[in-house]
């Protein structure tokens, strides 16, 4: 298995399928990242380094997944949300793009969105003036569209997208209403479970349960518009 992301709901999902007897490998953005938040996880099979805010260091890290062999799912769960709008768009956006895109094709996929995406705008501009007002609503609409892709696209791969939900982690804040085991519960059953529910593809899932997302997330022709523009800005092509 492998789990994204040193802290918070990545880091609690990465724990959870320890405990149940996975082999798991997380990403940190850096080393004293890796130290600081992975240090004192046991179990843990591996990490692999990269700054998702810098392109040739995402597509460096695709490599090192790549180079560690063949993975049965990948949670892509790292993300920022009080962050510029550049760095929103490279994180949330363009790093989820540019590892589907060159890591080596896992059994599952799962994006973590958020209910915030019905916030997002339907609309593809990622020249310098348009990635300006990108917002975190923005990037989990993208990020859902994503998803929504790998499964129309690859149809040996179950990919889904979930939101967690408002949770009291470092993102959410301690004051979040919402249970925080049932932030990360989700996207752990999804990667690992053989229930009939979770190996299904391109659904949206809230706590365990599939969910009605923004309809226009769907439309083939705005997902291509997504496809070409993420290709134009990263030099990557996706596959299939």
């Amino acid at each position: 298995m492998n789990q994204r992301s040193a802290d918070g709901l990545g880091l609690l999902s990465a724990k959870s399928l320890i405990v149940k007897g996975h082999q798991v490998v997380a990403h940190a953005r850096n080393e004293k990242r890796k130290l600081e938040g992975l240090g004192d996880v046991k179990g843990l099979e591996g990490v692999v380094i990269g700054d998702l805010s810098n392109l040739e260091e995402t597509k460096y890290l695709a490599k090192q997944v790549n180079d560690l062999g063949s993975f049965d799912a990948i949670i892509h769960n790292a993300g920022l949300y009080q962050a510029a709008s550049s760095d929103i768009f490279s994180v949330n956006i363009l790093a989820p793009f540019v590892l589907t895109s060159l890591i080596n094709k896992p059994k599952r996929l799962i994006y973590l969105s958020s209910d915030m995406h019905r916030q997002g705008r339907p609309t593809i501009d990622f020249t310098k003036k348009g990635i300006e007002l990108i917002s975190y609503s923005d990037s989990k609409f993208y990020v859902l569209m994503l998803s929504l892709i790998v499964a129309r696209k690859w149809e040996d791969v179950y990919s889904n997208a979930v939101d967690p939900g408002w949770v009291p982690t470092k993102m959410g804040g301690k004051s979040a209403p919402e249970n925080l085991d049932k932030g990360y519960e989700t996207q752990v059953w999804l990667a690992e479970s053989d229930n009939s529910k979770a190996k299904i593809t391109g659904r949206y899932f809230y706590h365990k349960t599939e969910s009605k997302y923004k309809s226009k997330a769907g439309l083939i022709s705005l997902q291509e518009e997504f496809i070409n523009a993420c290709q134009d800005i990263s030099g990557v092509k996706f596959p299939g």
